[in-house]
């Protein structure tokens, strides 16, 4: 009997062509689109301001500093010609975010106690985020550091010509200074947009089971076919067993399908390919986690709703707001604090992060324990309370 069961569910989800393109086509387009829409943000070629120079002291030590913001690629810079006030703040309120205006002066000016006037003028657009301008503020401070070094070592290489050369040896650029590496990650390794996005909609499209589900078990209910399962004494716990068994296999075909997507298909659009981490057995205690918690909303919602219509509606809603609380639709760490606090209400974030943790940051099984945990425990409190509410209403006829 739970065979057939069990073939009874798979037959009717492979007809339901709505569905399947709910659960697989639609996660996978999402994948794709968000991968590539969000390529360069986590890119260390990622621009984040652009700016232009007037120069008004035309020499060689203000060239020098143009120079050495045009070698940083996170700073555009725009030919613009600004001969006044009125054309400054056209440009501001249009694609710049900075006019910097370097001074007369300026060259004669670097070797000096700073007591007079500053040696740059910087015009912000009112839309600039702080952390974006001191960032901007850092980089002009460097290049004026480098000037000076530059015209320190010109002044002592005909005295000291050892310590000019050993200066001119250093590398006051900075790139060299530090070595940078991902935690988690092999050296050279950096977090792409796939690693987010992925798992993201992995968790996204794994709740949409709802869909099929409450569709099946609504029409069954009124077709009467729960009512004459019931009458063959088959129990509640047997009855969900037959829909849960089936709603757990597809969702984890949708999960490995979802990874090929990354693996394979996003790199022939030119987006980063989904590296898959160090634990297939963290990933899988993960996604059967969250399948229960994605089953156990389900079959909640379609025992209690009414129509096949109240289902879906339902369900859709809940789906969206659990997804924008908990970090699917705006990644958290973008989100202020209260609200990166407030997303741990939201199951899709413990999946997420579970997720997050053997995807992005290279952890094992004993990183996704309690989100495993958690999940299973959510999921399965969910069933229980819906098996309660199905028995109340077979008693009642309902």
């Amino acid at each position: 009997m739970f065979r057939a069961m069990l073939l009874k569910e798979f037959l009717l989800l492979l007809r339901d062509r709505h569905a399947l393109a709910a659960l697989f086509i639609m996660p996978s387009i999402f994948i794709l689109i968000m991968s590539l829409a969000l390529k360069d943000t986590l890119g260390s070629d990622r621009v984040l301001s652009s700016y232009a120079v007037v120069d008004q002291d035309n020499t060689a030590q203000s060239g020098r500093l143009q120079s050495f913001l045009r070698d940083n690629s996170a700073l555009q810079v725009h030919e613009v010609i600004i001969t006044n006030a009125a054309q400054q703040q056209q440009a501001l309120n249009g694609a710049l975010h900075f006019v910097l205006s370097i001074p007369q002066g300026f060259a004669q000016n670097l070797g000096k106690e700073q007591d007079g006037p500053s040696l740059l003028q910087l015009t912000v657009a009112s839309d600039v985020k702080p952390e974006v301008l001191a960032f901007f503020q850092a980089e002009l401070t460097k290049g004026i550091m480098r000037l000076r070094l530059e015209k320190m070592q010109a002044e002592l290489a005909p005295f000291l010509p050892d310590v000019a050369q050993r200066l001119e040896a250093m590398d006051f650029a900075g790139d060299g200074l530090v070595a940078v590496h991902f935690n988690g990650m092999k050296a050279n390794e950096q977090p792409t947009s796939t690693q987010q996005s992925v798992p993201s909609w992995i968790v996204f499209g794994m709740f949409f089971v709802i869909i099929p589900m409450s569709t099946v078990f609504i029409n069954e209910r009124k077709q009467n076919t729960l009512m004459r399962m019931s009458a063959m004494n088959i129990s509640v716990p047997v009855l969900f067993a037959g829909k849960i068994a089936p709603y757990m296999v597809i969702n984890q075909i949708q999960v490995w399908l979802m990874i090929v997507v990354g693996i394979f298909v996003v790199p022939l659009f030119g987006g980063d390919a989904l590296t898959l981490g160090h634990s297939i057995t963290g990933l899988f205690m993960v996604s059967l986690g969250l399948s229960l918690a994605a089953i156990g909303t389900s079959v909640l919602i379609a025992v209690m709703a009414g129509t096949v219509e109240q289902a879906t509606t339902i369900g859709g809603i809940i789906n969206i707001l659990l997804g924008a609380i908990g970090g699917i639709m705006v990644p958290k760490f973008y989100m202020p604090q209260a609200m990166q606090d407030f997303a741990n209400v939201s199951p899709m974030s413990w999946g997420l992060e579970g997720f997050l943790d053997i995807f992005l940051r290279g952890l094992g099984v004993e990183a996704v324990i309690m989100e495993s945990l958690a999940l299973t425990g959510f999921g399965a409190g969910l069933l229980l309370v819906a098996g309660m509410v199905f028995s109340s209403k077979m008693k009642r006829g309902a």
